[in-house]
This record gives C-alpha cells, structure tokens and sequence, in this order.
C-alpha cells in the first residue's frame, strides 16, 4: 500500500534506525565489559536523557552515555581509572556502521521526491559523520540534534519543532522514521505523520501512539512513498 498524501519531508531518526550499534560492543568487551550490557547502557542513556529533559534539565548525550558507562565499570571493574575505556567506547559513535537496508533505502526514499532530515538525541556532527562515510551524507538536507531545541531530547514536543522549524513545513506535512516506539509516539502527539521501522520482533506497545505506516526496512518504506503509475497523487 502507498501512502496518500505522501510526506513532504522525512525526518529519520539516527541511533539504532540508520546505525548499527551493536559493533559497540566489541569496544565494551575492550575494556572489561560485555557485549550483552549495551542494550542495558544504551537504555539508560535514553532513560536518563529523557528524564532531565521532562526535570527541566540538560545533559548532551555524550554526557550521559559517559555517566553510564562510569557506573557500569564501577561495578564490573572496581578500582578501575574509567576514563580511558569511556574514551574507548565513545571514539567508535562516529565510526559506527549503518544497517544493511540504509545505502539503498536513504537512496530510494530520496528519489521519490521527499526532502530528508536526520534528527537525533546524540549528536549531529557524529550523525554527518557515520553518513559521510556510508557515503549519504550529501542526499539529506540537514543535519540536527536536540541542543537546537534548547537541549530537550525526544520525544519533547520541542524537538520536532525544531526539526519543523529547519524544514519550513508545518507538521502535518513532515513524517517522522524511526525504530523507537517512544519516539513515533512524541511525533504524533506533535502532529507529525510516523513510519514505524520494525528491525526487532514483537508487537508495537498498545499503551503508544500507533504509527501511520509500518515497514520492514528503508527500502520497504520507500516503495510504500512511491506513487504509483498510472494515479495522479497514488
């Protein structure tokens, strides 16, 4: 099924949708970790980013992450100096690849006519660095994170808007691609229209916002954006 009216703008989300996170764990396994602890810490890094946003507070992710990390040695590795293995596993944000589907999927999604965002809690110069490298950098228009909404991670309202604001589009007119259920539901609560990315098994969270479309993979969604031959706006 295509979607009708299609998006005018795409803002896809970064951690997890586009980048393949889990190479981050042969860097926690560097430093006396294991590699089964990166959902955890990556969670806790969302849990506690998210909380200072909904406290009033602010915190860059690279803050937070390094946080959980420290607390994550303290307790593995007692007496350790953790400033080096934080170090370490940070390095690799801006080297991390992307999901299979990303090259062709981000091409594909570009040829139906949509302009493309990335909007991220982490940061937008690792974001335009793991793109350039996977050679997609220049297909998007720009590159954003949260501190241009006052340091406010999604899924605060403000930082859609900020996305909104950058694109010139009112939200009905930009939808929102991510694998995040907390992040499709901020959108739509802003007015967004939602693409949930399904890369994990098991059932959409009946609690949230459902999302407009879901699809399997980037290459998956842009055939669910590309109109159809033969029916004028199909």
């Amino acid at each position: 099924m295509s979607l009708d009216p299609r998006p005018d703008v795409l803002v896809l989300d970064v951690n997890e949708t586009l980048t393949d996170m889990s190479a981050l764990g042969a860097r926690l396994t560097d430093v006396g970790l294991s590699a089964g602890q990166l959902p955890a810490w990556f969670a806790g890094v969302l849990r506690d980013g998210i909380a200072l946003t909904l406290a009033g507070g602010h915190a860059a992710f690279a803050e937070v992450a390094a946080d959980g990390l420290r607390a994550l040695l303290a307790r593995e590795r007692p007496g350790q100096d953790a400033g080096p293995a934080v170090r370490h596993v940070l390095a690799a944000l801006p080297e991390l690849p992307v999901h299979p589907d990303v090259p062709d999927g981000v091409r594909a999604l570009h040829a139906t006519g949509a302009r493309l965002l990335t909007l991220t809690n982490g940061s937008a110069d690792t974001t335009r660095a793991v793109l350039d490298r996977a050679g997609l950098a220049d297909l998007f228009e720009a590159h954003l994170d949260v501190e241009g909404s006052g340091g406010r991670w999604k899924p605060h309202p403000a930082a859609y808007a900020h996305a909104l604001r950058t694109a010139g589009v009112p939200a009905g007119s930009a939808m929102l691609v991510a694998v995040h259920p907390w992040d499709v539901d901020g959108a739509a609560r802003a007015g967004l229209r939602t693409a949930w990315l399904r890369r994990e098994p098991g059932p959409y969270p009946s609690a949230l916002h459902p999302a407009d479309v879901e699809a399997e993979a980037l290459t998956d969604l842009a055939h669910r954006l590309t109109p159809r031959t033969g029916r004028p706006g199909g």
